[in-house]
């Protein structure tokens, strides 16, 4: 039995007393529930090498190679589906991607036609203060709507930007618009049905360049700035503060998140791996 306890926000919950290089097929079975059932879990106290990480990651599924770093360069010889998030420079190249500055809401790569459906973080520097990571129920944040705007999106999809990455660099490759409409990307419904639980939720993906398709521009810049006006709710959100050792992981199709910005002369050294989706979002 796992020693699980809620983490005191609006989404997720902490194990304990976990060490996920020894976890066995039962442990991990019940791992698996609870990430469905909650969203976001959080295991202090991990001891990951690299292939650690990447070992345990692939017990959820097939994993994406990392994205491309904004100077074209792919992290960690060896390990192409390690990803590192860092501010830190080295012999004057970054070591990681995303700075120091804040990350706004997101879906991780909601523009591909089958985003990824976990993502899992591994804190291996944090600096003294910022740097925070927040996370949001999408499940509630659909049972939130007015019953009216729910009956406005119903039906709709949605094109999820691929122009800029969460930390608001182009992505390789891209020329930017500031016109949604022309702007590269995946279309998924808005609100969709999670293919564990079965349960309806809203998928937002991320605010910037979005466009909600068949519809005249402002009607869409209207709707999708009601849907995301109760996305800072406290009460869908948890807030966690980072220590060394931290492993956190989120079902990528149910959860948003967003980062605080902290002191670029701080180190924050992050590795992440991300779990390939199945199949597209599926409309509720």
């Amino acid at each position: 039995m796992l020693d699980m306890r809620r983490t005191g926000g609006g989404v997720g919950a902490e194990l304990r007393g976990v060490d996920v290089r020894h976890l066995d097929a039962a442990g991990f079975a019940a791992l698996h529930a609870a990430w469905v059932a909650h969203g976001v879990l959080l295991l202090r106290a991990q001891t990951l090498d690299d292939a650690a990480l990447i070992g345990f990651s692939r017990r959820f599924g097939a994993l994406d190679l990392a994205p491309v770093q904004e100077t074209g360069r792919r992290f960690v010889p060896g390990y192409p589906e390690l990803y590192v998030v860092s501010n830190v420079v080295e012999n004057g190249a970054p070591i990681g991607s995303l700075g120091a500055g804040e990350a706004v809401w997101h879906t991780d790569m909601s523009y591909l036609p089958a985003p990824p459906m976990a993502s899992l973080l591994y804190a291996l520097e944090v600096p003294p203060s910022g740097g925070d990571t927040w996370f949001c129920d999408m499940h509630a944040a659909l049972d939130r709507l007015p019953a009216a705007l729910r009956a406005r999106a119903a039906g709709h999809s949605v094109k999820h930007d691929g122009t800029y990455n969460s930390g608001g660099y182009v992505r390789q490759g891209v020329t930017p618009t500031d016109d949604p409409r022309q702007s590269p990307g995946a279309v998924h419904p808005l609100i969709c049905r999670h293919p564990d639980s079965l349960r309806p939720m809203l998928y937002l993906g991320r605010r910037r360049n979005a466009y909600v398709v068949g519809l005249p521009l402002e009607e869409s810049e209207a709707l999708l700035d009601a849907l995301w006006a109760g996305i800072d709710a406290p009460e869908i959100s948890y807030r966690h503060r980072w220590q060394v050792g931290d492993l956190v992981l989120w079902d990528n199709r149910s959860t948003m998140h967003r980062r605080d910005a902290f002191d670029a002369a701080s180190r924050r050294v992050m590795h992440r791996t991300q779990v390939k989706g199945a199949a597209p979002p599926a409309a509720a």
